[in-house]
């Protein structure tokens, strides 16, 4: 049988053929085809929520008494009784101290016993006067005489009136001695103890201060006075509106705005050191909660009521010195939105310029969305932030784009 053998050039037919099969085959293993491109992401949507807004101006303060008294002795003396409890609340007339009275009381019956006899001298002096002018009448005195009598008549009269002003002023020292309230209110610690010597007008015994009403002070910038100026130009008497305008009030450890009361003084300068004015609010304070001294805010009405659009703050974001939001427009792409806002109404910030209801803005997922990019949508609600956002019965439009998840 004859051999076959093969020839250089077949063998090199061979090695090619063999080369191309590898390389196909390589191919065909190493071809993937691309990974789909990942779905839009699920952003939680809402339009404004629309609600009549009254602006308010914070000011932080203090609470002060509307009266204040230190209590002094009108008289010296050693005191004797202290006729009250330390902090109770007093009534106006209520006695409070009592110095020992008894030299104040020996002085007055003195008085009282010089005017007894500066009277009978007066009486005296009134019958002389009288039996000289019968004498004189009769021809029986002279005309000096009688005139000599009535003069010592009317001497005797000014004493009386003299004894009689000393004695009254006793009988004020007297009463004097014992110490009452002036005003209703509550009262300090006694600063003497019984059996101390007290000075006229000298000595501090307590204080006392009022406590209802309650009067709050804080300090303003001069732009919001201008504001509140310019917003009462309209009335006819500007200053006595600002005074009356209401306020609330809300204490270091309470979250609500609990104390109502109304504005009743504003100062007539401003400090030219700070550039702020000096304003004060009257507070009731039945209860007696409220003392002098305690810190707390107090927001004043800042603007008459207007339709503004409410967002959640988290909806909100700060580029450089812009505020902005995200909507999502025609086709499902987010935009941005420039807004200019207001202040936080229960618990939702308020729009002033750049939205209309009819906006479809990004409140929840913003950080998983960029302007120009496609997104998914779903609708909520606005709602304050104690109730929180909840699904609500909404479909979009049928001329929006926007692609929305099964659930409306």
């Amino acid at each position: 049988m004859a051999r076959l053998s093969a020839g250089p050039a077949s063998t090199a037919a061979c090695v090619i053929a063999l080369f191309a099969t590898i390389s196909v085959g390589v191919s065909a293993c190493g071809g993937k085809k691309k990974p789909p491109p990942p779905p839009p992401p699920l952003v939680l949507t809402a339009h404004p929520l629309q609600r009549s807004i009254v602006d308010w101006d914070d000011y932080s303060g203090r609470f002060e008494a509307k009266d204040s008294v230190e209590v002094r002795p009108r008289v010296s003396g050693y005191l004797t009784a202290v006729r009250f409890t330390d902090g109770q609340m007093v009534r106006k007339g209520q006695p409070l101290f009592q110095i020992d009275p008894r030299p104040y009381q020996a002085v007055l019956d003195q008085a009282k016993a010089n005017a007894a006899r500066a009277q009978v001298t007066l009486d005296n002096a009134n019958l002389e006067a009288e039996r000289y002018a019968k004498l004189l009448a009769a021809r029986a005195a002279s005309q000096q005489e009688l005139a000599a009598r009535q003069a010592a008549a009317a001497q005797a009269k000014a004493d009386l009136f003299a004894v009689q002003a000393q004695a009254r002023a006793a009988a004020l020292n007297v009463g004097f001695t014992s110490i009452v309230a002036p005003m209703s209110g509550r009262i300090s610690d006694r600063r003497v103890a019984p059996g101390n010597l007290v000075t006229a007008d000298s000595t501090v015994l307590t204080t006392l201060v009022t406590v209802d009403p309650i009067r709050f002070t804080f300090e303003g910038a001069e732009g919001l006075y201008l504001k509140y100026q310019r917003l009462n130009q309209e009335g006819s008497r500007a200053s006595s509106r600002i005074r009356a305008n209401p306020v609330e009030i809300k204490l270091g450890d309470e979250t609500e705005y609990r104390w109502k009361g109304r504005m009743d003084f504003v100062d007539n300068a401003l400090d030219t050191g700070s550039g702020t004015i000096r304003g004060r609010a009257v507070v009731p304070n039945p209860t007696g909660l409220l003392t002098p001294g305690m810190f707390g805010h107090l927001r004043l009405l800042g603007s008459r009521s207007y339709v503004g659009q409410l967002l959640p703050d988290s909806a909100v974001a700060t580029d450089q010195n812009r505020d902005i939001v995200l909507l999502v427009g025609p086709n499902g792409k987010v935009m941005q939105r420039v807004v200019k806002t207001g202040p936080v109404v229960d618990g939702l910030r308020v729009i002033r310029e750049g939205l209309s209801p009819q906006d479809l803005v990004i409140i929840t997922g913003t950080q998983r969305a960029r302007p120009g990019q496609v997104v998914k949508t779903k609708m909520m609600q606005v709602t304050p932030p104690d109730g929180g956002p909840v699904p609500a019965p909404y479909t979009l439009p049928p001329s929006s784009s926007a692609q929305t998840s099964g659930e409306g």
